[in-house]
């Protein structure tokens, strides 16, 4: 399973939609994820992929990792975990 695949299973679960429902594009807000499901969606991708993601959550908009859409999510995973090794 591809990284955006896993990272769409997380999200669709913490929304409570199907995969399928969530694309590249959607944004958290477009699915309804609010900022307690954010923290959770970030901690499960942190458990998931043994990483550790640079969010605040009582600051979202000052952190480095984009979290504006699906999309850009992935991207910040991918580049968390070339840095890791």
């Amino acid at each position: 399973m591809s990284i955006q695949d896993r990272v769409i299973e997380i999200i669709a679960e913490q929304a409570v939609l199907e995969p399928s429902d969530v694309t590249p594009d959607s944004t958290l807000e477009d699915l309804g994820i609010d900022s307690l499901g954010l923290v959770e969606c970030i901690f499960a991708i942190e458990e998931e992929f043994d990483i550790s993601i640079p969010f605040n959550a009582n600051e979202p908009t000052k952190s480095d990792f984009d979290i504006s859409n699906v999309k850009s999510i992935v991207d910040g995973i991918k580049e968390l975990m070339v840095e890791k090794t």
